[in-house]
């Protein structure tokens, strides 16, 4: 008997809360507010109703906005009878119109954000003045416009606010075109130096002569970074020097998806060298996914063989130092590279040559001087001389009070 008791009790105090919480927002909004009982009181607290309201398709949206705008009520000026405007929609003139947003005093546009795309809709605004106290209405009057529509949203082809980003757009891939086209007809193009490439010969050579093995940490990603490519495309040239000089070169990765693409890369590079046979699969072979796990190994490799040239080039966290610092105590020369900024300064206080951010992305062109790559390379250098070209016209432009914005956000 106790429970049915206990139900009724809980039903009973969730209607109450239920009831509370709708007059709470009856309350709160301008539709269900008091008005004030004196009619004469009333009109003269009255404020008249915005004119010249336009509903429009909001341009360079994906369809699910339309602006409104209109002219402000007379009474709209400070100490005036406008305390702020309601915006009504219905999806038909005769209704029934839903409360959409409000507009504080002053202000003569509001988007609305909820349309549909092909759906038509109708606006009224209404112009309000009230008095609260402790959250409660007083007293409300107000006055509504008249009804604007049907007004549909759609859908833009092309942001023309984005104008200035299709150019430079167009202008750097019509400049990586013709760098690929210019090299592939033999064009000799200025690729600046980069020591740490410089050296990259010089390193193989050495370890050559001292006869140990060579090590290439391709950072302990995976394939899914940017950094990890590009420290393959090196790898294979580095793999190259060393099946032309028969210096075995030693590749322990992080990750198995890089374990199998770094072994085709080395593979291939043995075929170019001449030296297909000289390949052995283990050269490349799979340690461990956890940083430090793989950290701990590659230092106890270092230590037992010695080698004479270790490679770090990728993506590297805090197991960067570990590595650079245990390389250099046993006296093996170091190339490091990475885009990782925080990485950088371990990398050039432990290594010989370091590859600084974007080198290591360049660092496969300079090798392969491959037509696409240096094209690339090159094109991509034009599009930085023209955007910082652009950024200082414009300071030069702003400075004289010359708007040139205005012309790309349409």
């Amino acid at each position: 008997m106790r429970r049915p008791g206990l139900l009724l009790i809980a039903a009973f105090c969730l209607s109450l809360i239920t009831l509370t919480r709708a007059q709470d927002r009856f309350a709160d909004s301008a539709l269900f507010a008091p008005p004030i009982p004196d009619s004469s009181v009333a009109a003269s607290r009255t404020p008249h109703p915005p004119q010249q309201i336009v509903a429009a398709d909001l341009d360079n949206d994906a369809g699910d906005a339309i602006k409104l705008s209109w002219q402000l009520s007379p009474d709209d000026r400070m100490g005036g009878q406008v305390k702020e405007y309601v915006v009504l929609r219905g999806t038909s003139s005769s209704g029934p119109f839903d409360e959409l947003g409000r507009a504080t005093r002053g202000e003569s546009t509001f988007v609305d954000n909820q349309a549909t795309l092909g759906t038509a809709f109708y606006y009224k605004i209404i112009a309000a003045n009230y008095d609260k106290s402790n959250g409660k209405y007083l007293w409300l009057v107000m006055s509504q416009s008249e009804i604007v529509g049907p007004a549909q949203s759609q859908a833009q082809w092309f942001n023309s606010s984005r104008t200035g980003i299709l150019i430079g757009i167009l202008l750097i891939c019509g400049a990586i075109i013709y760098y690929i086209m210019a090299a592939r007809a033999g064009k000799l193009f200025y690729v600046r130096k980069i020591a740490g490439i410089e050296e990259v010969e010089n390193a193989v050579g050495r370890a050559t002569e001292m006869g140990k093995s060579i090590y290439y940490i391709p950072g302990t990603q995976d394939m899914d970074q940017v950094q990890t490519l590009a420290s393959l495309s090196i790898l294979g040239r580095v793999a190259q020097m060393g099946a032309e000089n028969n210096t075995r070169i030693e590749v322990p990765v992080a990750r198995s998806l890089v374990m199998v693409t770094a072994r085709d890369v080395v593979k291939e590079a043995y075929g170019r060298a001449g030296r297909p046979d000289a390949f052995q699969e283990n050269q490349v072979r799979y340690i461990t996914d956890d940083q430090f796990g793989y950290a701990a190994a590659l230092d106890g490799l270092f230590l037992r063989e010695r080698p004479g040239a270790i490679f770090l080039i990728g993506l590297f966290y805090a197991e960067s130092l570990i590595l650079a610092e245990t390389g250099n105590s046993i006296g093996a020369i170091q190339i490091a590279g990475t885009a990782e900024p925080s990485q950088l300064p371990f990398f050039v206080a432990a290594c010989d040559y370091t590859l600084i951010g974007e080198e290591l992305f360049a660092a496969s062109a300079y090798l392969s001087r491959e037509p696409k790559l240096l094209g690339s390379l090159k094109g991509q250098d034009f599009g930085k001389a023209l955007f910082l070209l652009a950024i200082v016209i414009g300071i030069i432009l702003e400075s004289l009070g010359i708007h040139v914005a205005k012309f790309f956000n349409g």
